[in-house]
């Protein structure tokens, strides 16, 4: 291998390295960047097709007229790359649409303060740490239920005892739209927003905020779009103001009343519309049922 193809790989392997790390940390920056990357690619291969087809001179070794041509083509190849409506906006588009496929709840966006009170990381222990997630993103279906029911029990249990609402029912419906704390919604800088009920910032809301592209069903059918959620200082925040909602907005007041049961409980949020997905109340119910075996068997998950 020549020096200059080793010195190439060792440049893209150095790239690949990079985008990794980013891709934790700031998903919608790391997709710009790799798709600029594919753009310079894109254009150095171009470049050399170009090249290739021109004649050789005579001025200089090939060896060094070929470093040289190398070197300056990739200079190009980067300076051309990343511009405004460029191959690198069409890449960037495409990602995004692949990412947004590739799950089906809130995933990634940017965490907006609100205008009066900046949100805080340093709220009540471990758990407001923007960093904290509640499983790793390949635990097993069964783990990641059992690790999230066990870490949130307390905070559903004294939400419940506020609200008026089964613990385990809010800790269902939490698993259903979190995925089991797998699909959080957090900021392109890598912050938590501790949403775990998919809770949408309607006009009234005063805190903080996150943008996140999401599933939502129009006639009956998926669609992906970008809306804005409430984002919070820490899980014990996010129960008790979803308690504050199913427990204060007369929107559920026939759920309120369905309290005893699973079922009735169930139907009455998707008939209240909590969420646009037809099958939400046979989802949510399976999830309780779910939540209740789990519990059955844990020692630890005081609810």
């Amino acid at each position: 291998m020549a020096i200059g193809n080793q010195a190439r790989v060792a440049v893209d392997l150095n790239s690949l390295n990079a985008l990794r790390d980013q891709a934790g940390r700031d998903p919608k920056a790391a997709t710009r960047a790799a798709a600029v990357q594919f753009e310079t690619m894109f254009n150095q291969m171009l470049l050399k097709s170009m090249r290739e087809s021109l004649p050789k001179s005579d001025l200089m070794g090939s060896s060094a007229e070929d470093t040289y041509r190398g070197m300056l083509d990739g200079q190009m190849a980067t300076a051309m790359a990343g511009r405004p409506g460029g191959l690198a906006d069409m890449i960037e588009k495409a990602l995004a649409r692949q990412m947004g496929a590739a799950t089906d709840g809130p995933t990634v966006g940017s965490i907006r303060p609100p205008q009066v009170q900046a949100l805080r990381g340093a709220a009540a222990g471990p758990a407001a740490d923007p960093a904290v997630r509640l499983n790793p993103t390949h635990a097993s279906g069964s783990d990641a239920r059992d690790n999230f029911i066990a870490r949130l029990a307390p905070e559903a249990k004294r939400a419940a005892q506020a609200a008026g609402i089964p613990a385990d029912f809010m800790l269902a419906q939490a698993g259903l739209e979190s995925g089991w704390g797998r699909r959080e919604i957090i900021g392109a800088d890598g912050r938590n927003s501790f949403n775990l009920f998919g809770i949408k910032a309607t006009g009234n809301w005063k805190g903080a905020t996150v943008d996140v592209m999401t599933t939502e069903y129009v006639g009956g059918k998926p669609v992906k779009r970008v809306e804005t959620f409430r984002a919070y200082n820490n899980y014990a925040e996010a129960f008790a103001d979803y308690g504050r909602l199913i427990s204060q907005n007369q929107r559920y007041d026939q759920a309120m009343r369905n309290t005893h049961s699973a079922e009735k409980f169930a139907a009455s949020i998707q008939q209240a519309g909590y969420a646009t997905d037809p099958n939400y109340g046979r989802k949510l119910l399976a999830t309780i049922q779910s939540t209740r075996r789990s519990i059955g068997g844990l020692t630890n998950a005081a609810v």
